[in-house]
């Protein structure tokens, strides 16, 4: 009787590979903080490093076509006024990024198309409500304008960036430090790490905690977890030997893990990348200069080391392309953006294939840029999965969109103190007026604004020509 011993798997030949020189971003002075964030953010149009900064925090976001030598006075991204800790692309709007910062700040950032002649110094809204630094950022993958961020104060708080107002703070659930947090496939639940040794699993809209286990890690070094597909909980940390550990959890069941690898005895965090579509996690240590992947799927053991990536320098971060940035003609199931100590360098992976037709089981249907949901839908219980878009004809990001942020007026909700009395169509309130007039008069006064100027040009004109005659 013949017994299987190699495991089918499509994804079992991936090779990495990294990009040739003249693809690489060179001269970028990336940032030296302590801090175990990725600081690098990438999306179909743009890259996203945090960078050093003297005076505040920066950081620089380049087309991804501009790649080589980056000038030394090409325009940062700064406003804080302490180093920025992360920054995460919105994944509904390609040209809005989120920063956060040691100033308790989280920023939020339009990015035009264009490259921009100096600085941009203004964000679109400055969300204050952490009351000391402020280290994850992390959007909701359905609902528009939600942004979650956790702090030092042990604090998370749900923003809805498009009003600026808090949806949610999650105050008591953590006594210490929040090492990573992150939220399943269609945003209805999270799960944190933290510096007391516990997984917890959070409904965030109910403020309650699901599913808890201490010690998923027995070491005391940070833990990182991501959601999988089938809703397992994959996380990475250290043993008692401080020895580096994988770990894969069923939240209804976390008294045994599903799986349990020790790895090696580096000091670095693993930062695990998920990628949904395939399956595939890949663990990158800060100082590690390789990249490990694993397939996790429903057979044992659960979680299958499929290759690593190895390079000779060490990484200071790591950007992760999201699937619909990929060049599909080639096979590419991910990218990574490496971050060295003055450069960005891609790195490609890929699934051998010789036929260049579109491989339908490489591309299934991925999460595409419309939200699901309004913010407001998502906080009064709804839930959906993402909206998904096929690759098969590769994806064109779409064109400039605006983010619009309304700052509601508490005055406007204040209940009347007097009689309430009929009001007719006609009859448009006191505060529209005042905006109606307010508007009229800036028109006006822009008008004579531009006929002013087009006096002072006719009259230089007309001083140009006299000079001009005089000289004949």
């Amino acid at each position: 009787m013949s017994r299987r011993v190699v495991r089918q798997s499509k994804f079992r030949h991936v090779f990495g590979q990294a990009a040739k020189a003249d693809q690489a971003y060179e001269d970028i002075r990336v940032s030296k903080v302590t801090w175990d964030s990725s600081f690098c953010a990438v999306n179909p149009k743009f890259l996203a490093i945090i960078v050093e900064a003297g005076g505040g925090g920066a950081f620089i976001v380049l087309p991804l076509a501009k790649t080589g030598r980056v000038d030394k006075n090409y325009p940062l991204v700064t406003g804080h006024t302490a180093p920025v800790l992360d920054i995460d692309w919105c994944p509904h709007n390609d040209n809005v990024i989120a920063s956060a910062s040691d100033d308790t700040t989280i920023m939020v950032w339009q990015i035009p198309d264009y490259t921009p002649m100096r600085n941009i110094t203004e964000p679109i809204i400055t969300l204050e409500g952490h009351s000391k630094r402020v280290g994850i950022l992390s959007w909701h993958p359905t609902a528009r304008n939600v942004l979650l961020s956790a702090g030092g104060d042990n604090v998370i708080i749900i923003w809805n960036v498009g009003t600026g107002e808090v949806l949610l703070s999650l105050d008591d659930m953590h006594p210490d430090v929040i090492h990573s947090v992150c939220w399943n496939s269609n945003g209805s639940l999270l799960a944190t790490t933290c510096k007391d040794k516990t997984l917890r699993i959070i409904d965030p809209r109910k403020g309650q905690v699901v599913a808890e286990r201490f010690a998923a890690h027995e070491g005391m070094r940070p833990m990182r977890a991501v959601f999988t597909r089938q809703g397992h909980i994959f996380t990475t940390g250290f043993t008692r030997m401080s020895q580096r550990e994988l770990g894969l959890w069923d939240p209804n069941n976390f008294e045994e893990p599903v799986a349990l690898q020790e790895m090696d005895t580096s000091n670095g965090v693993l930062l695990p990348f998920y990628d949904a579509d395939s399956s595939i996690v890949y663990l990158c240590g800060k100082g590690d200069s390789s990249i490990r992947y694993f397939e996790i799927t429903d057979e044992p053991p659960f979680v299958h080391y499929l290759n690593t990536f190895s390079s000779k320098e060490p990484q200071r971060g790591m950007g992760f392309m999201p699937k619909r940035g990929l060049d599909v003609s080639k096979c590419e199931i991910a990218r990574f953006y490496k971050l060295h100590e003055r450069k960005c360098e891609p790195i490609i992976m890929t699934v051998p294939r010789k036929s260049d037709l579109f491989q339908d089981d490489l591309y299934p249907d991925t999460p595409g840029p419309e939200p699901a949901l309004e913010a407001d839908e998502w906080l009064s219980g709804q839930d959906a999965e993402p909206v998904l878009i096929s690759l098969r004809d590769g994806y064109v990001p779409p064109k400039h969109r605006e983010l619009r942020v309304t700052k509601r007026n508490i005055l406007d909700v204040r209940p009347p103190s007097g009689p309430r009395r009929s009001q007719s169509a006609s009859d448009a309130p006191l505060s529209q007026q005042h905006t109606l007039e307010t508007l009229l008069e800036e028109i006006k006064a822009l008008r004579e604004q531009v006929q002013a100027q087009e006096r002072r040009i006719t009259a230089l004109e007309n001083m140009l020509c006299e000079l001009v005659d005089g000289t004949d």
